[in-house]
């Protein structure tokens, strides 16, 4: 019996029976693609390696091109993203800044004049050493979440798509977070007289502790009975040995921030990212916005422009959907730079950003916040899908 179009593949082997799972599956330029018979082994084996998104080989390639993905996004916005961590912590020196039209070109200015270069770059070793792990477990835990929720593409739905970016992003949090406290802390230093070394930061961290609760006067044992007296004294001195007054408790402050912030942030990205490759693959523009490829491809591989845009048009939904939450983890982060030193809780830190500046507070650096994350989010995945397809998977 004849083989179908669909069984065939470019060089007359047999292609897979079913659809493409993965976005970056059918490639049009696919993983080693040559003439002769070298190019057709080296797509047979590409190809096996994207069926088994469970193998080693395929763990490896996908966690190397998110990493590598991660990393050059945040390069591209290094500065930028120095300034809004000092907009969204309130550091008293670009307080001024925070709300002036241009507010972001002063900043930068300001820091290049004080710090010079490397001052738009501060933290941004600790960032690459963070963002690869991250982005190596989001994109990889994407991939694998995905091939579960979403086995065919009878079962290709918004909500699973949602649901698997929204897990994968939960995971590489799980990883990664004290490498996030660690950046926002040499982030918000802005004083040259104070720079910190990465290790100096970490002590510093590690060490911080809050204020030891002191009982209330009324709990005096003068003004109490003696049982009642005694019962006090046997409370405070409980609570004051059970506070955590050193210890890696103090790298995940704002962890639960992060974690709610990370649902919609994730789980949007990855949703909008391939819903806009579905509407720019259709086939009344398709010709505009991918490559060539064999007709029986289940998703072409998108143009330079158009990929670029999609990944930008996920990172704004990302970006507004999760923003709050960014705004208050970042507070908390640098509890212990500020103040007397507390660990913030979740509601004690919305309710003082509330007090400070009400509803937008909420929102602050939020216009700095899309001109990094579009950039960022476009490089992001379109550095991911390309190297998935020179990593031959």
């Amino acid at each position: 019996m004849a083989a179908t179009p669909r069984q065939l593949g470019i060089h007359g082997e047999f292609s897979r029976a079913g659809p493409a799972i993965c976005p970056t599956d059918d490639e049009s330029i696919m993983p080693g693609q040559r003439t002769g018979d070298a190019g057709i082994e080296g797509s047979k084996a590409a190809r096996a390696r994207s069926d088994n998104k469970r193998s080693l080989d395929y763990i490896v390639r996908s966690g190397f091109a998110g990493g590598l993905a991660g990393c050059a996004a945040k390069t591209v916005v290094g500065p930028l993203d120095r300034v809004k961590i000092l907009f969204q912590t309130s550091n008293p020196q670009f307080n001024n800044y925070a709300n002036h039209p241009f507010g972001v070109v002063r900043a930068v200015n300001t820091i290049y004049h004080q710090e010079g270069i490397q001052g738009l770059f501060r933290g941004h070793s600790v960032t690459l050493l963070r963002v690869f792990p991250y982005a190596a477990v989001k994109f990889l835990a994407y991939e694998q979440f995905r091939a579960v929720l979403i086995p065919d593409q009878l079962h290709e739905t918004p909500w699973r798509r949602l649901a698997s970016g929204s897990m994968a992003g939960i995971t590489s949090v799980f990883c990664t977070y004290p490498l996030e406290v660690i950046r926002v802390r040499l982030a918000f230093e802005t004083k040259s007289q104070y720079r910190s070394s990465i290790s100096s930061i970490c002590r510093k961290i590690y060490h911080e502790h809050p204020p030891l609760p002191t009982a209330p006067p009324s709990a005096s044992t003068s003004s109490l009975p003696p049982v009642a007296a005694t019962l006090s004294a046997t409370a405070t001195h409980t609570v004051r040995a059970i506070t955590p007054r050193t210890g890696l408790a103090n790298f995940y402050r704002g962890f639960s921030s992060t974690i709610f912030g990370m649902l919609p942030y994730a789980g949007m990205s990855f949703l909008t990212h391939d819903t806009a490759g579905d509407w720019l693959r259709d086939p009344r523009i398709a010709k505009y916005t991918t490559l060539p490829s064999p007709p029986d491809t289940y998703r072409p591989q998108l143009t330079v422009w158009a990929q670029l845009l999609s990944g930008g048009f996920a990172g704004l939904v990302g970006q507004t959907a999760s923003y709050p939450f960014e705004v208050v983890r970042r507070r908390m982060q640098v509890g212990g730079a500020v103040g007397d030193g507390h660990r913030l809780g979740m509601a004690e830190t919305v309710g003082r950003i509330w007090a400070e500046r009400g509803l937008r507070g909420f929102w602050v650096g939020l216009g700095i916040g899309y001109i990094k994350i579009i950039p960022m989010t476009a490089t992001s995945f379109f550095v991911y899908s390309r190297a998935k397809v020179w990593l031959d998977i």
